[in-house]
């Protein structure tokens, strides 16, 4: 009776082992006498050991540090960059057969697509047009990742290390940007400041009525300062007949 006890034991622990219970984010890849069969899952499979062997594949998406690289830009700067890499499978059964490790695989790859992408820009571009140089590596990874069935989901640049002399010559360089800038913004407000003080004076030559209300309006503006003396500037017309006046008196003056 013992004996049967234990017998049935042991069968039902025999069987137990050829039951594998695979959850909603895995599948199986079952090969049957080292020939690829079927991939299965999610839930209960049955394995049937000695004749049958499964590998689980996780169809979640990794998230996989790519280590520091050294960079040489295209402009011969050398800096140090690292990224990030979204990653998932999407093809179990080539994930399995087309790579001994697509994880390995995809890491290496990473590395050598950052180092060879990043090297074809200069050293601005790298730090001004990540989402561009970020989608290029997208792209690349993903195609040259495809056969594997990984499909590669997004590049991200995280750092861009740059020594203490780059530093201070890009601080540098954006001093000098910035007042060439500033000399450019001030020169074009004085070449459209002289364009409308020429439009005006045009405008009042026309009008000697003009030139006598703008001198009206200049002496009420220099009235409202809380000043002890202000100086009238006299119409130089008004001077000129003024002169007649006395011109004409001399004459009179002579012929009696």
């Amino acid at each position: 009776m013992e004996f049967l006890f234990f017998a049935l034991i042991v069968i039902i622990m025999f069987l137990l082992s050829f039951i594998h219970i695979l959850k909603e984010y895995e599948r199986g890849v079952i090969f049957t006498l080292g020939r690829f069969w079927r991939v299965k899952g999610p839930g209960l499979i049955i394995v049937i050991r000695g004749l049958q062997e499964m590998v689980r594949v996780d169809l979640r998406t990794v998230v996989m540090d790519v280590p520091t690289q050294d960079i040489i830009t295209k402009d011969n700067v050398t800096t140090k960059v690292n990224a990030v890499v979204y990653f998932r499978v999407m093809d179990p059964k080539n994930a399995v057969i087309q790579v001994e490790n697509y994880y390995d695989a995809t890491s290496q790859l990473a590395q050598t697509s950052l180092r060879a992408i990043l090297g074809q820009h200069d050293l601005d571009q790298i730090l001004s047009e990540r989402d561009k140089l970020n989608h290029e590596m997208q792209k690349t990874l993903d195609e040259q990742t495809d056969p594997w069935g990984v499909k590669v989901t997004a590049v991200e640049i995280k750092d861009v290390d740059l020594d203490e002399t780059m530093v201070r010559a890009m601080a540098k360089q954006a001093e000098a940007e910035r007042t060439r800038r500033a000399k450019v913004i001030l020169a074009e407000g004085e070449e459209q400041a002289a364009k409308k003080i020429s439009e005006a004076a045009t405008i009042l030559s026309k009008e000697p009525q003009a030139i006598q209300l703008r001198y009206l309006q200049t002496v009420s503006e220099i009235t409202d300062h809380k000043s002890s003396t202000v100086l009238f500037p006299i119409p130089m017309n008004f001077v000129e007949g003024f002169q007649k006046i006395v011109q004409a008196t001399t004459k009179d003056e002579k012929s009696k």
